[in-house]
């Protein structure tokens, strides 16, 4: 099973999804007119509490849900996998995502806040299923993009989450799988039985917090090993234009594998280009979408050019990654060079992004799963995600990756045609808002 995932996911992750994802943000940065110079404006709208106008919460609680779901294992066992997997080049490939990813992750955003809807219920409903409906008039696009949603929401959202740390718990700790998984499912029930609010309550608690921590963790790292700081950007940059030859245990990589694993593990990150961050940005209270739109770029910056970019130099700096390892287990050598904090930096780091992330992730899929079924099927779904934080931490490693890139690949296509499709809309809104939008 683990063998035939891999295959479908080197098809899907085939040079046609990397040339329309990498081609998308760069042609939304050059049509917006390199939106991302507007991150310091976007940063300080996020961090108004105010209410502004119609939507179940605040900007802030939006940010930190679509941070809560972004910001997890793609991070630190993802960058670790795109590293062992594509060598240091990847870690560069990564950052570039980010970089002019925040440009599609605006116009994603924009468009969901001004095609989004209220349910009966009094709720915000809205995201790329949205925009294909009443956007680009093109219904069963955004059925497809749902039904994607909802199967991806337990790959990148759940499974994946929760074997990370059972995997890392087990190693460090001795923990058995099933002890985590069962613990983590309990945590989880307590807060998306409460819906939105109690997400996003959680979310904006957590996320300053663990963020922090995280990236102390990273920087002291750094500090340690400060005189080859300089060596490792050589290295990094060098690699992804011209591969990796083998090293120590690292079997190297050609240049194709390197663009491949950073392009495909920096949206597994950063999820820009995905559709996921704009649902939850649809529910956010705000005047205009061009303020949410702004606010929702943070998030790739914050995930992919801060968090993501410190993880891939500290990784490569270390020098562990050519020891052979992979995933959780190149991460848990590369802490355990600080001494004594370093494996309860990395546990406490990847504990509290997993258990984020399953938040988010956990919104998103509902609310596919209510614009295919009807409200009816929320109470239900919440049920069976609790269920399945479970079996994904007994669960394969390699499968459960393998299975979310499939998933990422397929859900990214119909929502990145809407984009392209669409421009015209997105610069006009843009035009429309921007310079009242400080």
């Amino acid at each position: 099973m683990e063998s035939i995932l891999q295959n479908i996911s080197n098809f899907v992750w085939g040079p046609p999804l990397l040339l329309l994802l990498l081609g998308t943000h760069i042609f939304l940065t050059f049509r917006l007119g390199f939106i991302q110079k507007y991150i310091l404006r976007g940063i300080k709208i996020s961090l108004s509490f105010r209410k502004e106008g119609d939507g179940d919460i605040s900007q802030f609680g939006a940010l930190t849900t679509a941070l809560a779901a972004t910001i997890g294992t793609g991070n630190i066992v993802g960058v670790a996998t795109a590293i062992a997997s594509g060598g240091p080049g990847a870690v560069l490939w990564m950052w570039l995502t980010g970089v002019f990813g925040m440009a599609t992750k605006y116009a994603e955003a924009l468009l969901s806040v001004k095609y989004r809807v209220k349910t009966p219920e009094g709720h915000m409903a809205g995201g790329p299923m949205y925009v294909l409906e009443h956007g680009l008039k093109k219904k069963w696009l955004g059925i497809l993009f749902a039904a994607f949603t909802v199967i991806a929401s337990f790959g990148i959202g759940n499974m994946v989450q929760a074997n990370s740390i059972a995997s890392l718990a087990k190693d460090t700790f001795g923990v058995a799988p099933w002890i985590t998984g069962l613990v983590l499912a309990f945590l989880t029930g307590l807060v998306i039985l409460g819906g939105i609010k109690s997400i996003a309550r959680a979310c904006e608690a957590l996320v300053p917090f663990m963020a922090i921590f995280y990236v102390i963790g990273c920087l002291a790292l750094l500090v340690m090993n400060f005189k080859t700081i300089p060596a490792s950007f050589v290295l990094i940059v060098k690699s992804a234009f011209s591969g990796q030859a083998a090293v120590g245990g690292f079997i190297g990589a050609g240049v194709r594998e390197v663009i491949r694993f950073g392009l495909a593990r920096g949206l597994f990150s950063n999820e820009s280009g995905l559709g996921s961050a704009p649902i939850v940005a649809a529910a956010a209270q705000t005047r205009n979408p061009v303020r949410q739109a702004l606010v929702s770029m943070t998030g790739t910056f914050w995930d992919t050019v801060v968090v993501c970019a410190l993880t891939g130099l500290m990784i490569v700096n270390s020098g562990v990654w050519t020891d052979g390892l992979f995933g959780p287990e190149l991460t848990k050598a590369v802490f355990a060079k600080i001494p004594l904090i370093g494996p309860v930096i990395l546990t406490v780091g990847l504990l509290t992004f997993v258990y984020s992330t399953i938040l988010g992730w956990s919104y998103y899929g509902e609310k596919a799963l209510e614009y295919l079924a009807g409200t009816a099927a929320i109470k239900p779904y919440r049920y069976l995600w609790i269920v399945v934080v479970m079996v994904g931490a007994v669960s394969s490693l390699k499968g459960v990756w393998a299975f979310a890139d499939i998933t990422n690949g397929l859900m990214a296509i119909p929502n990145l045609i809407s984009l392209v499709v669409l421009n015209r809309m997105i610069v006009r809104e843009t035009r429309k808002y921007i310079h009242s939008a400080g």
